[in-house]
């Protein structure tokens, strides 16, 4: 692959799976953090190099204006760019700027507008000069600098993903995320690992798109680790819950194994706590009483299983509804439509 200003359409590579793959192929049993990872399915992804030579800029537009021109019937965007070498500045519309430096990572997780660029107050109607138009293919580039050396390289990239009805991760991910992989060690190690699946991928040989696509998703659990981690302990939201002994233990039964009959004074009863307690507790730190939740996380589940073909009947059964006109009046009221609509609804990616 040749490396030039931004990118060209030869740079780009469309993963583009038999099956939807999983960000976490095999979740270890009672991490509810895994069970939500897992329900992240990437459809398909994008991913390209950019070689940039100052004053330069990207602009990015919205998730409704990119997915239906690349990732025909994804529901969910997640863009990423990981900085190999230089300095640049991330600029979501209307927020602060981020400077990101070699071994940074930055995720948006909501597909919002966004500016990556050599400066923080660049932007495209403050260049100066005639620019130089790269490529009009997404994401939309324009490079201002006739002739010099690179001052930044990186590999950005899009992930389709299809996060169904609900997923408490997303949903509470802020709209950007910076990962470090500053370390020796750690960027040495994704660095290589990402020019290697890229040019294999690019290469057409076999397994290339699939090492792509599973690097890229070890990537994001890994930001998504670090976020995590550094939450502040006084924090109220899905992912602190998991930190709570007793709440975050309920979630894992819960995500373990939706199916089962759990009910409000079983779960307080596992998790060792009242009644009362467990369920004020829960509704505080999760935002929904721990019934409402279940209930979510079952049609999450079921949607999932939908996308898969797999028996309506035998789909209600694993989700804990006795029979399947119980559980499509369910899925009705959660979703807006009964199973079979929805099915039907699921369009496959084009090819």
């Amino acid at each position: 692959m040749t490396e030039t200003v931004f990118c060209s359409p030869n740079d780009v590579n469309l993963l583009r799976p038999g099956r939807p793959c999983n960000l976490a192929a095999e979740p270890s049993e009672g991490d509810a953090l895994a069970e939500v990872f897992a329900a992240v399915r990437m459809k398909a992804a994008i991913f390209f190099r950019v070689a940039a030579q100052a004053p330069w800029i990207l602009e990015q537009l919205s998730r409704e204006a990119v997915l239906p021109m690349i990732l025909p019937g994804a529901r969910e965007m997640v863009s990423f760019h990981f900085v190999l070498e230089g300095t640049c500045y991330a600029n979501l519309v209307g927020g602060e700027s981020i400077k990101l430096t070699r071994g940074k990572v930055i995720v948006f997780t909501r597909g919002d507008p966004y500016v990556i660029s050599s400066s923080p107050d660049l932007h495209l109607h403050s260049a100066v000069g005639r620019p130089k138009l790269v490529s009009r293919h997404i994401p939309f580039t324009e490079s201002f600098g006739e002739s010099g050396p690179i001052d930044a390289r990186l590999v950005s990239g899009f992930l389709a993903c299809d996060s169904r009805q609900y997923n408490p991760l997303l949903d509470n991910l802020p709209t950007a995320l910076v990962g470090d992989f500053t370390s020796d060690s750690g960027f040495r190690s994704l660095a290589q690992l990402t020019g290697f699946a890229i040019d294999q991928a690019a290469a057409e040989r076999a397994g290339g798109q699939a090492v792509l696509g599973r690097l890229t998703e070890l990537m994001f659990i890994e930001v998504v680790r670090q976020y995590f981690e550094k939450l502040p302990p006084d924090s109220v939201n899905w992912l602190s819950a998991l930190r709570d002994p007793s709440i975050g233990r309920a979630l894992s039964l819960m995500h373990g194994d939706p199916g089962k009959s759990w009910t409000l004074e079983s779960l307080a009863r596992e998790v060792g706590v009242s009644r009362s307690e467990f369920a004020d507790r829960f509704t505080s730190l999760v935002g929904v009483p721990p019934m409402q939740y279940l209930t979510k996380w079952r049609m999450q589940t079921a949607a999932g299983l939908l996308c898969e073909s797999v028996n309506i009947a035998s789909i209600a059964n694993e989700v804990g509804y006795s029979c399947e006109a119980s559980f499509s009046r369910a899925f009705k009221k959660i979703v807006g439509v009964p199973p079979s609509r929805w099915r039907q609804r699921q369009e496959p990616l084009a090819a």
